[in-house]
C-alpha cells in the first residue's frame, strides 16, 4: 500500500513507513523466520541480527535489514526478508492492526570479503572454501585437536568457536556463549558471518590516520571431517572523522586501514560511490545539492552544507532552551583489490547529527483592537513540536482547559511543513493586565507561558509570551472642587486607568489613617474619591493675603501605585474671609493665626512674634502660628470712639540681626461700648425638691474611654496613653455611692494640669460652672447617657469629649 514502500538497495532492504499514515500511532516491529514465527524486534536483537529502525522526528520511519540478517532466507543470489508491523492508538497495543510485508532482493556477485558499518552494529562476511571430506576417515581424539590448535577446547561437543584477539590476550567463546554475549554468528553455503554491536565487550577503539575506529580482531574456527578451518573475521568501522566548520559537515574516511589491510602489499581501487539513505548519487546530483566529494590517494572526503537537500532539521532541547539539529544519513561504498583478500567491499552508513544550535522564537502581535481581541502568533516551529500546556497567572492548564479561561490556541501549518501557534484572547479577559501608558492610551499585557513537547523524544521546553497592545481607550480621572467657610473640597471621578493610583499631597501619602490623624475627610465609594481638608491645616498652601481675603489652595497628585510616578495633578483654590484667622473673645482674649505665604520659603513660623517680641505663638505648625493673648498685653494699642473700642497689634517676622520685619500681619478687634441685647424668657414653676442641697464628699470615678461609643475604657496596664494633638479624648464621670435613683450627677468645674496634682499650676479649665470653656479653641462636647447593661442609672453618669492639647510657654513644651 502507499503507507509502506520497499526498496532493494545493494546488500540491504529499505522499508519506509509514511509519516501521514503512521502519525499519532504506536508501532511495534516483528521479523518472521522461515518457519513463519514472528519475533518482536528490540534494540538488542536489532544490533545482533542486522536490523536498524530510525524515527525521523517529522518524516518517515525507516527500517533497514541486512541481506545476511538472522531471519532472512537466501536462495542463490536472492535474499528474502519478511516483517510484520503492528499499529495501535494505545500504548498497550490493544486493537492493533497488522501489516505483513515481504520482499525478495537480488544481490550479487558477492565479494571475497564484505564489511558493513551500520549505525548500531558492525558486520563482516567472508567467502569460505570448503574442501571435500576424505572417505572412511576416522576423526581423531579430542586431545589431537588440542595439539594441533590450542584455541579449540578439548571435549566440547560444539564444532564452532570464535577467538577474539586482544593486545594482551586471546579469548575463545563457544557459539552459544557468543550469542549470549550479543554477537551474531552465521554461515551460509558459501560464507561465514560475524556481527558485532558497538557496545560488545571485545570491541576496541583504535586510531588510524588520525581517525578513531571501533574494531574487533577475531577468528572463527570450525571442524569439517578431519579438518579445522579458520576464517579471519576482523572488522573495523570509523566512529568519528566528522567536523563542523563554516556551516559545513566534513566527513573523512581513510581508504586502507591497518587492521583491514594487514598482510597485503598492493592495493587498487575498484569502485568508490557515495549517497544519502543508501541511494547512490551521481556527480551531477551531488553538485546540484552543493555536496563536495573527493577521492584522494589515502582518504575519501564528503562535504555537506548544513541544511542541504538530503538531510533534515529536528527540534532539540538543551538546558530548557529551544534549538535544532541538522541530521543526514550518508553512506559510502568503497571496493578495493589487494594481493591478500582479492576484492573487499566496505559499506559505511553514517548517521550524522550536528551540535545543538539555539533557535530564537518569534512572537508577533497581530491584535485586532477594533474587535477587542488579542491575537499573538508564536513560532515558527518544526513539525515535531506540539504545544501541550498554557500557564495563566501561575496556574498551568492544558490547551483544552485554557479555553475555559478564554484562551484559544490554534495551529497554523505552512507549505514547507513548519508550523506556528496562534493565541487568541479577549482584551477584557480577567488575566489581561491593563495599565495606563500615556494620555488616552492603555496598555493591555498578555503574559502567559506555553509548554511544548517534541516528538518522538518527548523533550519539553517553555516559551514565555509577553506582549503589549496599545489601545486608545483610556479614561483619565477628573475632578471638581469647591470650598465652604472652613474647608477645601476635591471630588475626583475615577476613570478606567487609576485603579492602583494613590493620592498624595506633596510627598505625603493620604491614607485613611493619615486623614483621620489630621482630621481630614477621605471617602471612596468606587466611582468617586472625596477629600476635604480644613482651611487651617499643614497641607494647605497660602498664596496671597490682603484685606479682602486670603487665597488658599490644596494640591493633590495621583501617583502610580507601583513606581510612584506622577500620573495626574488636581488643585482647588479659594479665597477665605480674614475673620477665619482671628477671634475676638468677649473676655478680652484674642486668638490670631498667622499663615506662611508660598513666596516666603525661608520663614520659620516658630519665630513669629507680636509687637512685644516676648509674645510668641502658643501653637506652631509648618505653615501657621497661633497666638493667644489678652488685649491689654503684647504691645496691643487701643483707640476709642463713641461706640467702640479698637485694639490693634501686628504679627511680625524679623531676620536675625535686622530690626526691619519682612513679614507683617496687622489685625484689629472692635468691641462695642454700649450694647443692648433682647432676651426672651418665661418663668416655670419648679416642683419642690425632695432633697435639699448641701455640701459633702461623694464616691466618684473618672475614666478615659477608647472611642466615642464609651464601650471600652483604658485599663491600668495601658497607661500612660499616647495621643496626638487635637485627637479626641472621651471621659466618663460616674457616681458610685450612694446608689439612689433620685440623685442626679451635675459637673460644676473640671480642669486639666500637667501633673498628677490637681492643685498645681498651670491649669486649663475644661468646664466652668457646668458649661464648656468659651475661651477654648476646641470646646468640650457633652454626650448623652442612656440605659444599658452597664448603666442602670443614666442620671449618675456624665460623659464629655475634649481635644488633646499640651501646655506651652512660648515655643517650649511644659512637662512635669
Amino acid at each position: 500500500t502507499g503507507s509502506v514502500s520497499l526498496e532493494c538497495l545493494g546488500n540491504s532492504l529499505l522499508i519506509t513507513l509514511s509519516a501521514e499514515y503512521f502519525e499519532d500511532k504506536y508501532l511495534s516491529f516483528f521479523v518472521v523466520d522461515q518457519s513463519g514465527t514472528a519475533w518482536e524486534l528490540d534494540e538488542a536483537m536489532a544490533s545482533q541480527c542486522g536490523y536498524r529502525v530510525t524515527y525521523r522526528n517529522w518524516g518517515n520511519i525507516k527500517f533497514r535489514a541486512s541481506a545476511l540478517s538472522c531471519h532472512s532466507r537466501l536462495e542463490k543470489d536472492v535474499f528474502i526478508v519478511t516483517i510484520q508491523i503492528k499499529t495501535s492508538h494505545h500504548p498497550d497495543m490493544r486493537n492493533a492492526t497488522t501489516h505483513l510485508k515481504s520482499a525478495s532482493c537480488y544481490y550479487g556477485p558477492w565479494s571475497q570479503r564484505e564489511l558493513v558499518c551500520e549505525s548500531n552494529y558492525m558486520e563482516v562476511s567472508v567467502r569460505r572454501e570448503v574442501p571435500q571430506t576424505v572417505k572412511d576417515f576416522i576423526q581423531g581424539e579430542p586431545e589431537d585437536w588440542n595439539l594441533a590448535f590450542p584455541e579449540a577446547k578439548a571435549g566440547e561437543v560444539s564444532i564452532w568457536q570464535i577467538v577474539f584477539h586482544q593486545p594482551e590476550e586471546k579469548k575463545a567463546l563457544l557459539v552459544s556463549d557468543a550469542w549470549s554475549a550479543g554477537y551474531g554468528l552465521n554461515t551460509t553455503d558459501t560464507r561465514v558471518l560475524l556481527r558485532v554491536p558497538y557496545t560488545a565487550e571485545q570491541t576496541q577503539l583504535v586510531e588510524d590516520q588520525g581517525i578513531t575506529f571501533s574494531a574487533v580482531r577475531s577468528s572463527i574456527f570450525y571442524k569439517q571431517g578431519w579438518m579445522i578451518l579458520m576464517v579471519d573475521t576482523t572488522v573495523s568501522c570509523p566512529v568519528d572523522g566528522v567536523d563542523y566548520t563554516n556551516k559545513t559537515i566534513t566527513w573523512t574516511v581513510p581508504k586502507y586501514t591497518h587492521l583491514l589491510s594487514a598482510g597485503a602489499t598492493s592495493f587498487k581501487d575498484v569502485l568508490v560511490e557515495a549517497g544519502v539513505d543508501l541511494h547512490k548519487l551521481s556527480a551531477e546530483e551531488m553538485a546540484s545539492r552543493k555536496y563536495v566529494f573527493s577521492n584522494d590517494l589515502n582518504e575519501i572526503t564528503m562535504k555537506i552544507p548544513i541544511g542541504a537537500e538530503g538531510g533534515y532539521y529536528k527540534t532539540s532541547v538543551s538546558n530548557g532552551q529551544h534549538g535544532a539539529k541538522y541530521t543526514i544519513n550518508l553512506f559510502l561504498e568503497h571496493q578495493w583489490q589487494d594481493n591478500r583478500w582479492g576484492i573487499t567491499k566496505h559499506t559505511i552508513i553514517k548517521e550524522i547529527e550536528t551540535p545543538f544550535e539555539k533557535v530564537e522564537i518569534d512572537i508577533t502581535n497581530n491584535s485586532n483592537v477594533s474587535m477587542r481581541l488579542m491575537n499573538v502568533t508564536v513560532g515558527t516551529f518544526l513539525p515535531d513540536v506540539e504545544v501541550v500546556n498554557v500557564t495563566i497567572e501561575g496556574t498551568t492548564v492544558s490547551v483544552l482547559e485554557a479555553v475555559q479561561h478564554g484562551y484559544l490556541t490554534n495551529e497554523v501549518t505552512y507549505p514547507n511543513g513548519s508550523k506556528a501557534y496562534v493565541i487568541q484572547v479577549s482584551l477584557d479577559a480577567r488575566s489581561i493586565k491593563k495599565e495606563y501608558m500615556r494620555p488616552d492610551m492603555r496598555g493591555y499585557t498578555l503574559n502567559v507561558t506555553l509548554t511544548f513537547i517534541t516528538h518522538p523524544t518527548r523533550e519539553t521546553f517553555t516559551v514565555p509570551v509577553i506582549t503589549v497592545s496599545a489601545v486608545k481607550d483610556a479614561v483619565l480621572p477628573s475632578a471638581t472642587g469647591f470650598c465652604d467657610g472652613k474647608n477645601l473640597h476635591l471630588i475626583i471621578t475615577h476613570g478606567n486607568v487609576d485603579q492602583n493610583w494613590l493620592p498624595f499631597i506633596s510627598d505625603w501619602h493620604l491614607t485613611s489613617e493619615a486623614a483621620q490623624k489630621y482630621n481630614y475627610s477621605l471617602r471612596d465609594n468606587g466611582t468617586h474619591l472625596a477629600i476635604s481638608v480644613p482651611f487651617l491645616s499643614s497641607h494647605v498652601n497660602y498664596e496671597d493675603f490682603n484685606i479682602s481675603g486670603i487665597k488658599a489652595s490644596l494640591h493633590l497628585t495621583l501617583k502610580d501605585g507601583i513606581n510612584l510616578a506622577n500620573r495626574r495633578d488636581f488643585s482647588i483654590s479659594c479665597v477665605f474671609s480674614p475673620s477665619e484667622l482671628i477671634q475676638c473673645l468677649p473676655s478680652g482674649t484674642v486668638v490670631i493665626t498667622a499663615v506662611k505665604l508660598v513666596g516666603v520659603a525661608d520663614l520659620d513660623t516658630s519665630l513669629l512674634v507680636l509687637r512685644d517680641r516676648r509674645c510668641k505663638p502658643s501653637l506652631v505648625t509648618e505653615k501657621t502660628a497661633t497666638f493667644k493673648f489678652n488685649v491689654n498685653t503684647c504691645g496691643t494699642s487701643r483707640k476709642f470712639n463713641s461706640t467702640t473700642i479698637t485694639y490693634e497689634n501686628d504679627v511680625l517676622y524679623f531676620r536675625p540681626g535686622n530690626d526691619t520685619p519682612i513679614y507683617q500681619l496687622k489685625f484689629v478687634c472692635w468691641y462695642a461700648i454700649k450694647q443692648t441685647v433682647d432676651i426672651q424668657y418665661e418663668s416655670k414653676k419648679n416642683p419642690p425638691p425632695s432633697i435639699k442641697p448641701g455640701f459633702g464628699s461623694l464616691n466618684l470615678s473618672l475614666k478615659l474611654f477608647k472611642e466615642k461609643s464609651f464601650s471600652e475604657p483604658y485599663q491600668e496596664s495601658e497607661y500612660p496613653v499616647v495621643k496626638y494633638l487635637r485627637e479626641a479624648l472621651y471621659f466618663e464621670v460616674e457616681l458610685l455611692q450612694p446608689k439612689d435613683e433620685r440623685l442626679e450627677l451635675h459637673l460644676d468645674d473640671c480642669w486639666a494640669t500637667n501633673s498628677q496634682s490637681q492643685d498645681k499650676l498651670p491649669q486649663w479649665p475644661l468646664l466652668i460652672n457646668g458649661c464648656e470653656n468659651s475661651e477654648d479653641s476646641y470646646r468640650t462636647v457633652f454626650h448623652e447617657v442612656n440605659c444599658s447593661l452597664r448603666v442602670k442609672f443614666p442620671q449618675h453618669l456624665k460623659r464629655f469629649e475634649m481635644r488633646m492639647f499640651t501646655f506651652v510657654q512660648g515655643t517650649t513644651l511644659l512637662q512635669e
